[in-house]
């Protein structure tokens, strides 16, 4: 029951990194029919190209073997020995060109599917794959009839096929049984081009379906609940709380280090209580002045203590507090546009200090 409901809120696509982790474990729509297809066309293949010459070769064998047996003697163990290695060398000849091509289309129809990767979590020992009731729900599954029904159609659409299309060969069959060796194999080898071209055409339109059948059921298994969605999206981007949290610190000690900076100012300018900007203008150190901390609210009012703490000049111009506080970030000089304007208060600071100059 909690399977079924668990099927049910799947309702969200796989994204990319479900599907990328599934295949990382080597679960990868994999047809099984594909290399069945794959089989059938290496026999069909060599039972047209190289069965007919390979058992006309094999046929000359055997019939000078029974038109001349005094040639072949099987007096002791090496005579029969001989013979047999003969027929094997024979039969191996005739065979070697079907055991290429069932390697190479057999290669051929996995790496098409996808790509061979050495995954261990494929082997690794898991209590579901030898339990029971696990064992009975794959084989009662939506993919298990599949399956079933595939083999069904296998069995009795193709061998319903076979059937018809041989029942013309019957009696020609049994005449070549009493010929001549070779034409026994001619015969032999026709029969077997017709029954493997039936079975190519069968296995051909049953894996065309069973890839798409595939990739859909493996589609279907990786879908996603809206909280898997969810949970995905914090692991991939972080948790919003804890990345508020970080950035809620990084602000708190930037705005620590920027409170320590005031003492440093050479004047501040205020709104009067709302803005606060900190200038600090040394000619030694630049040609303009530079912000060195600048507040809202509370932040403000801070600066202004620090200010009034260490003697440092505050000027009212909510104006150009403003527009400061809006367009100059902390530790940037402040634009041409603010020249004017903070020059006369630079100018103002200087000349305030020059009597106390003179009166020491």
């Amino acid at each position: 029951m909690a399977d079924d409901e668990d099927k049910d809120n799947k309702t969200e696509d796989p994204t990319e990194k479900k599907m990328r982790d599934a295949r990382e474990k080597g679960n990868v729509p994999s047809s099984r029919e594909v290399p069945i297809f794959a089989t059938s066309l290496a026999f069909y293949v060599y039972s047209v190209f190289f069965l007919p010459d390979g058992m006309s070769r094999l046929g000359e064998t055997l019939k000078d073997i029974f038109d001349r047996p005094e040639q072949w003697r099987l007096g002791t163990a090496v005579d029969t020995v001989s013979l047999f290695t003969h027929l094997a060398w024979e039969i191996s000849a005739m065979l070697a060109p079907l055991l290429l091509l069932l390697i190479l289309l057999g290669v051929g129809a996995n790496v098409a599917q996808h790509m061979p990767e050495f995954v261990l979590e494929r082997i690794r020992p898991q209590a579901n794959r030898i339990s029971p009731i696990k064992g009975w729900n794959r084989l009662f599954s939506a993919q298990g009839m599949v399956e079933f029904g595939k083999s069904v159609f296998k069995i009795i659409v193709v061998s319903t096929i076979i059937v018809f299309m041989l029942m013309d060969d019957y009696y020609a069959v049994i005449d070549a049984m009493f010929s001549d060796p070779q034409v026994i194999f001619v015969k032999f080898a026709d029969i077997l081009q017709k029954m493997m071209l039936i079975i190519v055409m069968a296995t051909g339109v049953l894996a065309a379906v069973d890839v798409f059948w595939t990739r859909h059921h493996w589609y279907e298994q990786l879908r996603m609940t809206k909280q898997e969605i969810k949970d995905e999206y914090k692991q991939a981007q972080g948790d919003p709380i804890v990345k508020a949290r970080q950035r809620s610190i990084a602000r708190d000690r930037a705005r620590r280090r920027m409170i320590a900076n005031v003492p440093r100012a050479t004047l501040v300018i205020t709104n009067p209580t709302h803005y606060a900007v900190a200038l600090r203008y040394v000619r030694e150190e630049g040609d303009a002045p530079v912000v060195v901390a600048k507040g809202q609210d509370l932040v403000a009012l801070k600066i202004r203590e620090i200010a009034m703490n260490n003697e440092i000049p505050i000027f009212e111009d909510p104006p150009l507090a403003r527009s400061m506080f809006a367009q100059v970030s902390v530790d940037s000089v402040i634009p041409s546009m603010f020249y004017k304007a903070v020059a006369e208060l630079v100018h103002r600071v200087y000349a305030s200090r020059a009597p106390k100059r003179r009166m020491r």
